[in-house]
């Protein structure tokens, strides 16, 4: 049936040689495939490579390229001989007026269907001849001579209109030098999609953790690749909107991809991109969500900090209490490094953090978004908030030197409630051109705008840091 409606569009929408003849007609499914290899983007899209061995008649004829995907860019498509046969394309058509009850209504505007109806009290089906005057907001038929809507049965249809197609088809006009022959076909398609997750559990002192790191495919592309080797591009590759169609939501099925001592993914430098390739062929079956372990890392180094922000706008006015029991940010960084048991460029995604509690059970205890991270990098992760460290701000004093230069002393107190001292840092980002006049504490200027002391607070005690800084902003 597939084949019938596809030979007929193909007659229909290709050229045919000037003597009027139809050009014979050959169509090509996955069956052929010799072997398939995706690359996908993490940004909604990859790259389709496709040999087929094809059974082609000599001289001008049409092709049927089936099984490609729904969400394919057409523009993008190649199509290349392999084994140094000629073969010419004279021309291309990507057909997707795919087949449904809608669309079949359409094409019979103005044309006489059956319409099937079963008698409510004989239950035999009876049939009734329509002529088909709309379809928009439903079927509005001339039947008997007398026009009618909401006329309940089923529709049968003498034949297949034949501008409709089952599914999207490549079609192609070439000049073939006859016998069996070996192409390539590439192409870009959206919908294809992965992200990168990672789980770290960290250890009882919090001073090392282990990290696996998964990959999510996701394939809505609308074509299955069986046996497909399957790459990953990890970086941001720019693109230029070309204004695809839409594509139709549709619902996922999870399929976990986990084979115990299979080779996983190898990872390679690409241009300035990260090419990550899988070991093993994969099943990327359409509507698919498919799960593969990226990388596996134990017991490297990790830091925890506790870090209290202030704010910018603090020294430019006059205040009193600015905060009170303020609550203290708490951070993981580790290196990126071979030296510190990882060393792999990460691609960006969600750590999810974990820790074992007193009986063994793993909890978990937080989680953030980390951006492309090349090797030897420093990633710092944000956990959270500290329930029992906690601070106060307060402005002691305030002096306008001129119309944009003044001087603010500060007193910050930070309380520690927990069984262990702990050291803080404060960080105060000030803004403009700075000095320190006096300090409690030793403090370290982090940048031009930024200075920072790191205090240590005991057990079930208090810190105070006080300090006095001439601020100018013009």
């Amino acid at each position: 049936m597939r084949s019938t409606i596809l030979a007929a569009v193909a007659a229909t929408t290709i050229a045919v040689p000037a003597t009027g003849q139809a050009l014979p007609g050959h169509a090509s499914s996955a069956e052929d495939r010799d072997s398939v290899s995706i690359t996908v983007y993490n940004q909604n899209f990859g790259l389709v490579r496709e040999i087929r061995t094809l059974d082609l008649s000599s001289g001008r004829l049409n092709l049927e390229f089936g099984d490609v995907a729904s969400s394919i860019q057409p523009e993008t498509v190649h199509i290349r001989p392999l084994g140094g046969r000629p073969l010419q394309v004279l021309e291309q058509n990507y057909q997707y007026d795919l087949l449904n009850p809608q669309k079949l209504l359409e094409k019979y505007v103005g044309r006489t269907v059956t319409v099937y109806r079963t008698n409510p009290s004989s239950g035999e089906e009876q049939a009734v001849t329509a002529e088909v005057l709309s379809v928009n907001g439903g079927p509005i038929l001339r039947i008997d001579g007398e026009i009618t809507f909401n006329y309940p049965g089923r529709f049968g249809f003498p034949e297949m209109p034949d501008n409709l197609i089952a599914e999207p088809t490549l079609l192609w006009q070439l000049d073939a030098p006859g016998g069996e022959q070996q192409v390539e076909v590439t192409y870009l398609t959206h919908s294809l999609n992965w992200k990168a997750d990672y789980v770290m559990v960290l250890n009882e002192d919090d001073d090392a953790a282990g990290l696996m790191g998964w990959v999510t495919l996701t394939n809505q592309s609308g074509a299955s690749y069986d046996g497909a080797r399957l790459q990953l591009v990890a970086g941001d590759v720019q693109r230029v909107d070309g204004g695809m169609r839409p594509r139709e939501s549709r619902a996922l099925a999870m399929d976990e991809l986990m084979v115990a001592g299979a080779p996983g993914f190898t990872e390679q430098g690409f241009f300035e991109y990260h090419l990550y390739t899988l070991g093993r062929p994969a099943d990327v079956v359409n509507n698919e969500q498919k799960q593969v372990m990226l990388l596996e890392a134990e017991d490297f180094g990790v830091e925890k900090r506790l870090i209290f922000h202030g704010a910018t706008h603090y020294y430019r006015g006059q205040y009193g209490q600015v905060t009170s029991n303020q609550k203290v940010g708490v951070f993981l960084d580790f290196e990126n490094s071979e030296d510190n048991g990882l060393g792999m460029p990460l691609p960006k995604g969600t750590v999810r953090v974990y820790k074992r509690d007193g009986s063994g059970a793993q909890q978990f205890i937080g989680e953030d978004l980390i951006d492309h991270t090349p090797r030897d990098e420093t990633l710092r992760i944000k956990m959270g908030e500290a329930f029992d460290v906690v601070g106060d701000r307060r402005q002691m004093d305030y002096d306008v030197i001129s119309s944009c230069v003044s001087e603010s002393e500060w007193e910050v107190t930070l309380r520690n409630h927990k069984d262990d001292d702990v050291q803080v840092r404060l960080v105060e980002p000030v803004g403009g051109d700075w000095e320190i006049v006096s300090a409690s504490h030793p403090y370290e200027r982090m940048d031009a705008w930024t200075f920072s002391f790191v205090p240590e607070v005991e057990s079930r005690g208090e810190t105070t840091v006080t300090y006095r800084v001439r601020v100018r902003w013009c």
